[in-house]
Parts: C-alpha cells; structure tokens; sequence
C-alpha cells in the first residue's frame, strides 16, 4: 500500500511518515498535484494556523484533493488537515475550506480551562465507523488544538473539552481525525491501519 502524503509546508511530515513505516506502508511526499491524481492514499496532515491552507488553493492542490475524493481514493485528514474538510473556520474567516463538511470549525468557548487543548483525551467512537474499528470506549490520542468541528451526523468519534466536538468524522471516503494518531501510541497506530485497509469499494 502506498500513501501520498501532502506537504503544504504545514504539516508535521515526519512523524506521519514514521508511523506509516511501523505499519509498513510505502509513502511520498509530494507539494504538487500531479502525483496526487495517481495515489493510492492520501493524508493531509495539519499543525498551527487554518490560515496556511490558503498554500492548498495557490498550488492548484485544492482541485487535485477534491478530484481524488470525487474518485474515490480514501483522503485523511488530520489536525488541521480535518479541519479543512468543512467549509471553513474562524481562526481564519476569509479562508475557505474544502466543504465536504458543509459546517465550519469554531474557537473552544472561553472557560476556566484553558485553550489550547493540549494533551490526552479519551474517544466516544460511534457505533459503525470504519476508522474506529477496535478501538475500545475511553481509549486516549493525543490532541493540540484551539479550534474544533462541531458535532453532526458525520461525527465518528466524539471527545469532552469545555464542550463536546468531533474528534472524528467520515463520510464516504473523506475521513479526518482532530488529533494526532502518529503520536497517540497503539490507539493511533490502530486507528491509521484501519484507513490502510479501507476499500474504496466499501465507501
């Protein structure tokens, strides 16, 4: 199985790529659309500000996602990379998204926690997702983040900060996950083996 995955020079490319190569996945990085209409696989990963997806629209990597998605080939998202999958967020208003997900991503809602969420916490998988096959009630991933999508039909796994959010969300074969499965141990490492294995015929 071979995974491309997207540079767009905001994305923590190393750590994915070494935890694609535990589960023994071959990978390339690519910065350009042309590798992208021949993948496999794709994985966009994600840190810092909603912002720097504006680098996905300027390189034409936009279309080439939205064409992979239309033709199937199983997309994941991850951080930031999940975020771009909605129309949009607030951290940065005049960016758009990619709007498989016709909702938008939000600031955590100011309380006596403080934000950024950063650290451990447990999934709510839904009953029927295919990304969260075997991962058990209460398992912890890692997460960093300040803003998050909401909950909607779409959610596959749910976590509690100040309020509750998607902590993952799959429809077809778009997938993304608000934390970082490359750094959330076996629970991580289970959860990309599941999208390794996901037919393009079972979306």
């Amino acid at each position: 199985m071979r995974v491309t995955v997207i540079d767009y020079k905001a994305g923590n490319l190393a750590t994915v790529l070494k935890a694609l190569r535990r589960l023994g996945a071959e990978s390339e990085v690519t910065a350009s659309p042309a590798p992208i209409e021949a993948a496999e696989r794709l994985i966009l990963p994600g840190v810092g500000h909603f912002a720097a997806t504006e680098r996905l629209d300027t390189t034409g990597l936009t279309s080439a996602i939205r064409a992979a998605i239309a033709h199937g080939v199983p997309f994941l998202g991850i951080c930031v990379g999940m975020q771009w999958l909605y129309a949009g967020s607030s951290e940065a208003p005049n960016q758009p998204g990619l709007a498989h997900f016709a909702e938008s991503c939000s600031r955590f809602r100011e309380s006596i926690e403080k934000i950024p969420h950063v650290g451990w916490n447990s999934l709510e998988a839904r009953m029927g997702s295919r990304l969260l096959v075997g991962v058990e009630p209460g398992e912890f991933v890692y997460f960093t983040h300040s803003y998050k999508a909401p909950v909607t039909p779409d959610t596959a796994a749910i976590t509690h900060y100040i309020e509750p959010f998607a902590a993952a969300v799959e429809r077809g074969n778009a997938m993304g996950v608000q934390f970082h499965p490359e750094m959330s141990g076996a629970t991580g490492l289970k959860i990309l083996r599941n999208f390794l294995a996901w037919k393009a015929s079972e979306c």
